[in-house]
């Protein structure tokens, strides 16, 4: 009985499954630290860019 016990949490503990969602978790919070940084640095020259062409298309 205690053999199954110790054999189930070998298993438990090798087991790789958490991990890989970990990881990927990581990667996500990667993307969107790059997202959010890239929408900071260029929000300004983006606003900029409409508010021209929006001068160009009024009447």
């Amino acid at each position: 009985m205690s053999f199954m016990v110790i054999e189930k949490m070998r298993s438990w503990v090798s087991s790789e499954n958490g991990a890989t969602a970990i990881e990927y978790g990581l990667i996500a919070a990667g993307i969107a630290l790059a997202i959010s940084t890239a929408v900071w640095a260029l929000g300004g020259n983006i606003v900029s860019m409409f508010d021209g062409l929006s001068g160009y298309l009024s009447p």
